[in-house]
């Protein structure tokens, strides 16, 4: 079963497959003993694709990713 993100971007384009998944790194700085948090941005990468369809959804997943990722700053 695929997570419903890549499931509705998989049903509009197949080759979107060779990016997925949206990869998140976290990292411990233990020399400055804190966390670094990176993802990649959807909307970049899926531009690749060239598949106006898929906009919809890369914008989507920008926002959960931002939206997570600023809920660990605080």
């Amino acid at each position: 079963m695929y997570p419903p993100f890549a499931k509705k971007s998989l049903d509009i384009e197949k080759e979107i497959g060779l990016f997925l998944p949206c990869n998140v790194i976290v990292q411990e700085l233990q020399e400055k003993k804190t966390t670094k948090v990176a993802a990649i941005d959807p909307e970049q990468m899926f531009k690749m694709i060239r598949n106006p369809q898929v906009e919809p959804i890369a914008k989507e997943v920008k926002n959960k990713l931002q939206r997570v990722i600023s809920s660990l700053i605080e």
